[in-house]
């Protein structure tokens, strides 16, 4: 249930230097299956089954492709544009970026993040895999302006705000009853992580496990969040960019909850079970991509 122009986040376009290495990692540790090749993109999903929740664009360095959020209708997808356009963010396709949608439109937002406003994701037949996470769930952004970001996501997109924490340090945002669909944390500039949402604490265990078989290991968690009440664990893939895993994340129905603000020296809005090291978790990241690369 959308209350704004977005209904859900969509996917995560990334640019990768070695496709088939983060191919194979997105399916043999998080448990995503190929649903699509064209050219220089890889498509891939989740249990859930849709066209795309991940996709890879073969490139000369990693970076963040496009941000995809699936709007509410075709009336949210007319209203975004508009507003958009008003706002002064450049637009630089009025057509999908992708197959597998029915309609929308990409511009440049804050920070130079490529966004996608879209309807009509088309489903995948795909067995999906026995580890598969359940669908593709939130981004974490670190933006420098965090007051820019935080306007855009408010004021043109119609995101709420859940939490807060500290004096302008960090905002996490809904655009349904999930507790956060984007959080911004003020940082380098840079995506910090993807995540997905599984059934239990006992998935963020199995992932340790495959990445440990991997020669590879979580970055942090399992943690239970004060701030979205979820349980998480993370790792580090071959982009560079941070992949979370969690599930029990929060559910707001009341439209009119106030924002929690948490105070700065808090950080069980971090972790409630351990000592939260921000030095190794925050020095992880992947910034926009440089070179605009279209799916072929």
């Amino acid at each position: 249930m959308a209350f704004g122009v977005i209904s859900e986040i969509g996917y995560i376009s990334m640019h990768t230097s070695d496709i088939e290495a983060s191919v194979a990692h997105a399916r043999d540790i998080l448990g995503l299956v190929e649903t699509d090749r064209s050219g220089n993109a890889v498509y891939m999903s989740s249990a859930a089954k849709k066209h795309h929740e991940l996709v890879y664009i073969d490139a000369p360095e990693h970076g963040v492709g496009h941000i995809g959020l699936i709007a509410a209708g075709r009336r949210g997808l007319d209203t975004a544009r508009t507003r958009v356009r008003e706002a002064g963010y450049p637009i630089i396709s009025e057509t999908p970026l992708h197959a597998g949608v029915e309609d929308g439109f990409a511009f440049i937002g804050p920070e130079d993040f490529v966004y996608e406003i879209y309807i009509g994701p088309q489903t995948a037949d795909i067995v999906p895999a026995g580890h598969a996470p359940d669908r593709f769930g939130h981004v974490n952004l670190h933006p420098k302006d965090l007051q820019a970001t935080l306007r855009f996501f408010v004021d043109v997109l119609d995101f709420r705000i859940s939490d807060v924490i500290g004096d302008d340090f960090a905002y996490f945002l809904r655009c349904n009853p999930e507790h956060h669909g984007v959080a911004l944390i003020k940082g380098k500039g840079w995506m910090h992580h993807h995540a997905w949402q599984v059934q239990s604490i006992a998935d963020l265990g199995k992932v340790g496990d495959r990445l440990h078989e991997h020669g590879l290991r979580l970055l942090m968690g399992p943690v239970r969040h004060g701030a979205g009440h979820n349980i998480a664990a993370y790792y580090v893939e071959p982009t560079g960019a941070v992949v979370e895993l969690y599930a029990d994340l929060e559910h707001i129905y009341d439209d009119e909850r106030p924002p929690i603000v948490w105070p700065a020296d808090d950080l069980k809005w971090a972790t409630k079970w351990s000592i939260y090291d921000f030095t190794e978790f925050r020095s992880h990241g992947l910034f926009p991509a440089r070179e605009a690369i279209a799916a072929k």
